[in-house]
C-alpha cells in the first residue's frame, strides 16, 4: 500500500514553493552575514577595544551561545505557536541585535549585541529547514532544503565583501549595521506567507491546512498528502522532549545530532571566523589582502554549494558526502603539511595555503554543507520535528561554540600544523559516520523516512 501511495506523484505549483524556499532562504543570508562579518570586524574590533587572544574568541563565540539559547526555546516556540510566526519572532530579534551592535560603547555591550543576533540565528536555523521541508515534494525537497544553506554562503560571500569594501576605513560599525538590511526585508517578506501545512493539521486546524495545500496543489494532491500526514500523526502521541529519546525517535536523534556535531568540528568555522587570521599566517601580511583571500573562499562556498543543490536530489546525500569529506580530509592535510614546512615554502605558503582552502572549502559547500541541514529537517517524526531540529541546532552550536572558543589558544599551545591535522582527524570520523549511521533518504516522503529510522533501531 505504501508503495502504491509513493507512486502518486501530486501535481505541485513549483512557483510558489521556490518562493517560499526563496524568503525562507533570506534567514539563511542573515545567518551567513552576521556569522561571516566578525572575521573582517575583529580585526579592527580587537584594535578598538584591545582585546586579549581569550576576549577575541568570546566576541566570536558568544553569538553561538545565542545560538544554542535560540535553538532550545526555538523548537519549542515552533511547534506550539507555528514555523512562520517563529521566523517572524527571529527576524524582529535580527533588527534588534543589528541596530544594537554598531552603536556599542564597549566590548561588554558589543557581546550582549551579537548573543542577540545568536538567538535569532538559532529562531531561524532551526525552523527554516522544517518550514521548507514540510512544504516541499519528496522529488525536489533536497535541493529547496538546500536553498537555506546556499543563502548562507551567500551571507558569508557578502559579510566578506563589505568587511573588504570597509577594510580602508576600519568602519567596523558600519560593517555590523549592514546586517539590518536583509533583516528588515526578511520580516516584511515573511508576512506574505502561510503557516505550514502539516503543522496546522498537526494542531487540528484541517481546514486551514486544506487550504494552504489547495494554494500549491492539485485536489488529489492535497488529498494524498494529508493522508501521509495524519497516519504520521496516527502513531506519535508524545510531544515533550524526552521523547526525542525514545526507540521510535533514538535512531533520528542520533543521526541528526551527531551528524551537526561533527560539522564544526571539521574545521569550517575556523575558516568563516578567523580566515583573515590564517592568511596571515600564512605570510599574507595585509589586513584588506588576507579578507580578499577570505573573499576569494566564500565566493568559492557559494558556487560550490550551487553544485550540491544541482546533485542531491539526483545521485542522493551518501555518495555526495563520500567525495566532499574525503576531499575535506585530503585539503587539511596537505596544509597541516605545507605549514610544517613553511619556512622551506617561504613566500608561495600563502598561495598553496589559498589553494587548500579553497579546495576544502569547495567540498564542504557541496556535501556536508547543505546535506546536515537537510538531513537533520528530514530524519523526524512531524509532531517532534521542531525540538529534533532544536536538538540537532543546539548539538552544532555546543560544537561549534568549542571550536570557535578554543581555535586560537590551540593555534598558541599546539602549532598549525597539528591544528589542522586533528581537524582532518574529525573529517575522518565524519566519513565512519556517514558509512555507518547515516541513511539515504533521496526521493522519499518525511513520514516513510522517519518511519525507517524508527524500525531500525
Amino acid at each position: 500500500m505504501q508503495q502504491e501511495k509513493n507512486s502518486v506523484n501530486p501535481q505541485v505549483r513549483s512557483g510558489f514553493i521556490w518562493r517560499v524556499s526563496l524568503i525562507a532562504g533570506l534567514g539563511g543570508i542573515l545567518y551567513g552575514y552576521d556569522m561571516g562579518i566578525i572575521a573582517a570586524a575583529l580585526i579592527f574590533v580587537r584594535s578598538t577595544f584591545n582585546l586579549s587572544t581569550q576576549m577575541q574568541e568570546i566576541v566570536v563565540s558568544v553569538v553561538l551561545v545565542g545560538a544554542m539559547l535560540g535553538a532550545i526555546y526555538g523548537g519549542a516556540i515552533a511547534d506550539r505557536i507555528g514555523r512562520r510566526n517563529t521566523l517572524l519572532w527571529g527576524g524582529g530579534i535580527f533588527i534588534l541585535g543589528s541596530i544594537l551592535a554598531p552603536l556599542s560603547p564597549n566590548v561588554g555591550a558589543l557581546i550582549v549585541a551579537r548573543m542577540l543576533l545568536g538567538v535569532a540565528i538559532g529562531f531561524t536555523s532551526v525552523t527554516a529547514p522544517v518550514y521548507v521541508s514540510e512544504l516541499s515534494p519528496p522529488k525536489s525537497r533536497g535541493r529547496l532544503i538546500g536553498l537555506y544553506q546556499l543563502a548562507l554562503t551567500v551571507g558569508i560571500a557578502i559579510s566578506d565583501l563589505v568587511g573588504y569594501w570597509l577594510a580602508g576605513q576600519q568602519a567596523w560599525r558600519t560593517m555590523f549595521a549592514i546586517g539590518a538590511i536583509p533583516a528588515v526585508i526578511f520580516l516584511l517578506m515573511i508576512l506574505t506567507l502561510p503557516e505550514s501545512p502539516r503543522w496546522l493539521f498537526s494542531k487540528n486546524r484541517t481546514a486551514e491546512a486544506k487550504r494552504v495545500l489547495d494554494s500549491y496543489t492539485n485536489e488529489a494532491g492535497a488529498q494524498l498528502l494529508l493522508d501521509d500526514i495524519r497516519s504520521g500523526l496516527a502513531a506519535q502521541v508524545e510531544t515533550r522532549w524526552s521523547a526525542l529519546w525514545s526507540p521510535a525517535v533514538r535512531r533520528s536523534l542520533i543521526i541528526a545530532v551527531g551528524f551537526t556535531i561533527l560539522y564544526p568540528v571539521t574545521g569550517i568555522n575556523t575558516i568563516i571566523y578567523y580566515g583573515p587570521q590564517i592568511f596571515t599566517m600564512a605570510g599574507i601580511t595585509s589586513n584588506s589582502h588576507a579578507i580578499f583571500a577570505t573573499l576569494l573562499v566564500a565566493i568559492t562556498n557559494v558556487l560550490a554549494t550551487v553544485i550540491a543543490l544541482a546533485l542531491v536530489d539526483r545521485i542522493g546525500r551518501k555518495p555526495l558526502l563520500y567525495a566532499g569529506v574525503g576531499g575535506m580530509t585530503a585539503s587539511l592535510f596537505t596544509l597541516a603539511v605545507a605549514f610544517h614546512f613553511q619556512a622551506a615554502l617561504a613566500g608561495s605558503l600563502g598561495i598553496l595555503a589559498t589553494v587548500c582552502l579553497m579546495v576544502y572549502i569547495t567540498c564542504f559547500a557541496a556535501s556536508m554543507g547543505p546535506i546536515a541541514w537537510i538531513l537533520v529537517a528530514e530524519v523526524f517524526p512531524l509532531r517532534l520535528r521542531g525540538r529534533g531540529v532544536a536538538a540537532a541546532t543546539l548539538g552544532a552550536g555546543i560544537s561549534n561554540f568549542i571550536v570557535s572558543l578554543t581555535f586560537l589558544s590551540l593555534l598558541n599551545a599546539a602549532g598549525n600544523s597539528l591544528t589542522f591535522s586533528i581537524y582532518g582527524g574529525f573529517c575522518i570520523l565524519t566519513l565512519l559516520f556517514t558509512r555507518f549511521i547515516i541513511p539515504e533518504t533521496k526521493g522519499r516522503e518525511l513520514e516513510s523516512i522517519s518511519a525507517a529510522t524508527s524500525t531500525a533501531v
